[in-house]
């Protein structure tokens, strides 16, 4: 597939949600994007109704399987022959994971596995195109790393491992890959119809220091600034998307 020399991004998890959302903005900024999810029906709908903003293409991967991985990597190399830019989106986003006495080792790591171990395992395959590109790597985490509801131990933990391994791997691949993580607040990731049928009650708005509950286009914009050239002095950050919900005081009377 050519991607008539536009620079080319992987968004992982993109078959609904926050990874669609970027897909979007990448698209809509003249990026080529590649697609991958484990749901294989979602993600090519996803791919054919986003085909109408640009160069777009699914490769069904699971992020924990290094050698489904690899396999993704080695299709995009063949079809694309570059990679400008990874977006590491997927993730088991269910936070709650009932009392930690509860708590199977078996469920603790396979939402590791996927949330942080699946973003080790694509950049360490996507590194030596991104190295030859000189492109950017941004990690999807959440305002989860820095605070929490109870019951959501192996969510968090993943969630600030993804934190720490984005400042990590700054360090390592500077300077020719900058590497920083997005922590998205509440974000509404409801189809549009879904939204207006169903709309959030106002508290859900207020609790935001912005007057509102954010959508993936929020996301999706930081994402191609911080993959574009305007971030190149911006490496090992962790950029709060939150409407400022982390830095309003809540007393309940």
């Amino acid at each position: 597939m050519e991607s008539e020399n536009l620079p080319v991004a992987l968004v992982t998890g993109a078959a609904r949600g926050i990874g669609k959302g970027i897909a979007a903005s990448l698209l809509r900024a003249g990026w080529s994007v590649v697609l991958t999810d484990v749901d294989e029906p979602a993600g090519q709908a996803a791919a054919e109704k986003l085909a109408r903003l640009g160069t777009v293409e699914f490769i069904p991967m699971d992020v924990s399987d290094e050698a489904s991985v690899m396999a993704c990597i080695e299709r995009i190399e063949g079809d694309f022959g570059q990679l400008d830019g990874l977006v590491n989106n997927a993730g088991m986003a269910d936070p709650d994971n009932g009392p930690i006495e509860q708590l199977s080792l078996e469920a603790w790591n396979r939402k590791l596995g996927t949330n942080l171990t699946g973003a080790f395992l694509v950049a360490k395959h996507c590194i030596p195109m991104l190295r030859e590109s000189g492109g950017a790597i941004v990690n999807i985490a959440s305002t989860r790393a820095v605070q929490s509801e109870a019951h959501t131990e192996a969510y968090a933990a993943s969630k600030g491992g993804l934190v720490a391994l984005t400042h990590a791997l700054a360090v390592s691949l500077g300077p020719t890959i900058r590497v920083n993580a997005v922590s998205p607040g509440w974000i509404d990731t409801r189809d549009n119809a879904q939204q207006q049928s169903d709309p959030l009650r106002a508290v859900d708005h207020q609790q935001h220091a912005v007057g509102r509950v954010g959508q993936p286009r929020d996301i999706g914009a930081l994402v191609v600034f911080l993959l574009g050239p305007a971030a190149g002095f911006v490496t090992g950050q962790n950029l709060v998307a939150d409407g400022g919900m982390t830095r309003q005081m809540i007393y309940v009377e």
